[in-house]
């Protein structure tokens, strides 16, 4: 109370640090916390392999072959079971007359509930998915199917429902509550893996195979395994099972995934889990500690510099008895007030932003989150507590050491001053205070700099204004379907603001599936290819503004019901240089093996980026392919777009009855895969202007302190003719120099962490030397403008009043 200011810039520092931390870390254990709630998380592995074809890697991914789990479990004993999953995608639900779109269903074993801990509401786990054409409902589905509000769901086992254009009933056998937010698989609906096995047309090789690679496995570790262990065997595994590349034409490398990895560590491909990002996730944790390491920092700078002012009050206390330890007390208790006092307003302050917190990060997260089991136990909970004390401990000691140590006779005769250790530990910690600020700075401008360029990049195609229309999923695939659904995108351009329409087996921002043993017929066919294909529809390239390089693009007469008819293909530039063709005009009239069909070459485009600047081109081959679960894109124009969307529901409707229409505009499909990406620059940006405010009051506690310090002095240079800029130079140009150190220390920093970052982008920007220096002028008007105020009032006030102040 008696030192209102100081302690004012201290608590608003120390609070405003604290709510900062405590917002991140809510973010920062929501992410780490995912997958703990399954009660065997630590035993839990997911197989992941690398394929290799003539010594080059030709797949990094989570889908393997139906026969891994089994067979790891039957060769290994650490394993003690395994499950299968199969997505089925996101499917049509159908009960009595009512359909339900887009409920997300994967088929897996009947092990999969007793490995994860999904809990059961009604119905009994241990047997719910033995049996085909069984499935087990998540608690929304259920209540959405049957429409039911009370809480009698056990009445809905024995149920039957129909998922996409399956003939076959599924008996609903068990429901499980809803999938945790926190965890990295998702669905709405289990089915039955046995389903897949079974029926009129059984997917033999789904059962036990080496071949066919569209199955995830997971498996259980006996408790206490090694999994480093476990994997090092898992090359004679390889071997074993598939003789190098004999089996599958590839050769196979296997790893072993903790589940608690799963989420935050995948750089795979075909991925079915959500996906963090641990870059973004350590990232943010830094950030938390450097922000409240720099409120730390102001309070020990600033009761540190207050140390002349309470030097008299130490020394009579001495003198009247106290003792060192005693004094050391008070100092402690007056930190530990101060601290208190900060995290109790800290709270308030996260209180007060959570939701606007939880809107930038799209998740529901509270404080309670910070107690919540991450991913190695409570770990971020304990080091919350323990940064907090010490914290407190160590902001408070060394003040405490520094006023307790004054020797009482010097001090009482006036004599004692400020050491030159203190001097030079408060210029350090000014010093340490900037450069994190600065670095944030520059961090903050290329992270902005390579978020704008991959935006506006070019992707060699167009998507804005695309509307994608999701697939006629009930529609059976007969050989009138390919003229229905061109008849329906050629009515569909007939309606005002309709730019076009063309079907695809996927649009921008999927991923696609690969061909193996591609090559070409004759010539330099000993040569063997891994390369992307895709089904595109009539007027898909024209649609999308693909330039065509060479040929022609497809015609009508290339499609055709009976797949095993089709012969003609596009490749992209990537393909013909990975052919080993001269030219692009030379790929024409060329025959590539693909599907162990042969194709001819009809023409080549250019390369588009089919997913984010994330990942590099690649080679990719078109073919001329329809099916009922081919997404819709039409490109629309923006006038009375509610008028045209009606219109373009109303066609869908005449030709697909019974499907429901559903959409999304594919630009913000796309600009997803950047989320993460968009979400750390905005964290990064918000938080870096956190830092950069409390290093801001810490400053202005400084300067506040060193005018009061020099008040004589300035009244005696004004007396003896001393300007107000030449004295705002004199009590900044210290304060300066600090800051101008810091920009040294901080850029190479900043260059090295964000040089760093910068390479899990494949396409990137080059860090622009100007950014430092701007970043330094910046850094430097930031710490004028904290001190000028301070400074030009002390420079302004009557010199017969300073002079008086002793």
């Amino acid at each position: 109370m008696k030192n209102k200011a100081f302690s004012l810039i201290n608590i608003a520092g120390l609070s405003i640090g604290m709510a900062a931390c405590l917002l991140i870390l809510q973010y920062v254990s929501f992410q780490l916390s995912f997958d703990q709630f399954n009660k065997n998380a630590g035993d839990i592995c997911r197989v992941v392999n690398d394929r290799y074809q003539n010594g080059k890697l030709i797949q990094h991914g989570t889908i393997t072959y139906s026969a891994i789990g089994k067979a790891m479990q039957d060769d290994y004993p650490e394993v003690t079971d395994h499950a299968r999953v199969m997505p089925f995608g996101k499917l049509i639900i159908s009960y009595n007359n009512k359909r339900i779109s887009e409920e997300d269903v994967i088929a897996v074993d009947n092990s999969f509930m007793r490995m994860f801990s999904y809990p059961i509401i009604a119905g009994d786990k241990t047997t719910a998915l033995q049996q085909p054409y069984t499935a087990v409902l998540s608690e929304t589905s259920a209540r959405k199917i049957f429409n039911v509000s009370d809480n009698n769901l056990t009445a809905l086992i024995g149920k039957t429902i129909t998922m996409g254009t399956d003939s076959l009933p599924y008996k609903v056998t068990a429901i499980c509550k809803d999938v945790p937010e926190n965890s990295h698989l998702s669905f709405d609906i289990l089915a039955s893996y046995t389903t897949i096995l079974s029926g009129p047309s059984p997917y033999k090789q789904a059962d036990y195979d080496f071949t066919d690679s569209d199955f995830w496995h997971y498996i259980r570790l006996k408790h206490g395994t090694d999994y480093k262990a476990l994997e090092a065997k898992l090359a004679l595994f390889s071997q074993r099972h598939f003789q190098g590349n004999k089996v599958s034409g590839s050769d196979e490398k296997f790893y072993l995934q903790p589940l608690s990895k799963a989420h935050l560590y995948s750089d795979f491909e075909y991925e079915i889990g959500k996906i963090g990002s641990a870059t973004v996730v350590w990232g943010l944790l830094i950030i938390a500690a450097l922000i409240i390491i720099i409120a730390w920092v102001n309070y020990i700078n600033l009761a540190t510099a207050k140390s002349l002012e309470r030097a008299k009050e130490v020394g009579v206390r001495k003198v009247s008895g106290a003792t060192r330890l005693q004094l050391i007390r008070q100092f402690l208790t007056e930190s530990f007030i101060i601290n208190i006092a900060a995290l109790l307003i800290a709270f308030f302050i996260v209180t007060l932003l959570q939701n606007s917190f939880n809107e930038l990060i799209q998740h529901q997260l509270s404080l309670a989150y910070l107690f919540k089991k991450g991913i190695t136990g409570y770990n971020i909970t304990a080091g919350l507590l323990t940064l907090i004390a010490a914290g407190i401990l160590i902001s408070g000691f060394y003040p405490a050491f520094v006023l307790s140590s004054f020797k009482p006779i010097l001090v009482l005769k006036g004599k004692y001053t400020t050491s030159g250790k203190g001097i030079i530990l408060r210029k350090a910690l000014v010093i340490g205070q900037f450069a994190v600020t600065v670095a944030l700075i520059i961090g903050s401008f290329i992270v902005y700099k390579q978020i704008k360029f991959v935006n506006e990049q070019s992707l060699g195609m167009v998507i804005s204004q695309m509307l994608i229309i999701k697939p006629p999923q009930l529609t059976k695939y007969d050989s009138t379907f390919i003229n229905h659904e061109n008849s329906f995108a050629s009515e569909s351009k007939a309606i005002p603001n309709v730019l076009g329409a063309a079907a695809s087996n996927k649009v921008p921002g999927n991923e696609l599936s690969r061909g193996f043993d591609v090559h070409l017929t004759t010539g330099n066919s000993n040569n063997h290819y891994t390369v992307r294909h895709m089904g595109v529809g009539d007027g898909f390239i024209e649609l999308y503004g693909i330039k065509l390089r060479a040929g022609r693009s497809f015609l009508s007469s290339d499609f055709n019901p009976d797949f095993k008819k089709l012969h003609n293909i596009i490749l992209n530039e990537s393909a013909v240089k990975l052919l080993e063709l001269p030219s692009d005009h030379s790929a024409l009239g060329k025959q590539v093996t693909l599907f162990g069909h042969n194709w001819d070459v009809v023409g080549v485009i250019n390369d588009f980026h089919q997913k984010s600047l994330r990942y590099p081109l690649e080679p990719t081959l078109l073919v001329p392919a329809y099916s009922t679960y081919n997404p819709i894109s039409i490109k629309v124009a923006t006038k009375d777009l509610a008028k045209t969307m009606g219109a373009i529901k109303d066609k869908y409707d005449a030709f697909f009855p019974g499907n429901i229409f559903d959409y999304y505009f594919l630009n913000e499909k796309f600009n997803e895969q950047y989320s993460d990406d968009q979400l750390f620059g905005k964290v990064f940006s918000i938080f870096a202007g956190f830092a950069i405010f409390i290093a801001c009051l810490g400053l202005m506690g400084l300067s506040l302190f060193a005018t009061a310090q020099r008040t004589k002095e300035i009244g005696v240079r004004k007396v003896l003719g001393a300007t107000i800029s030449s004295i705002v130079v004199l009590l900044s140009k210290d304060f300066i120099k600090l800051v101008i150190v810091s920009i040294v220390i901080a850029s190479p920093v900043a260059w090295f962490v964000m040089h760093n970052w910068l390479q899990d982008f494949a396409y990137r920007i080059n860090i622009s030397w100007w950014i430092f220096p701007l970043a330094g002028i910046l850094a430097i008007l930031i710490a004028l403008f904290t001190i000028s105020f301070q400074s030009i009032k002390a420079a302004a006030a009557n010199p017969v009043k300073s002079l008086r102040t002793e």
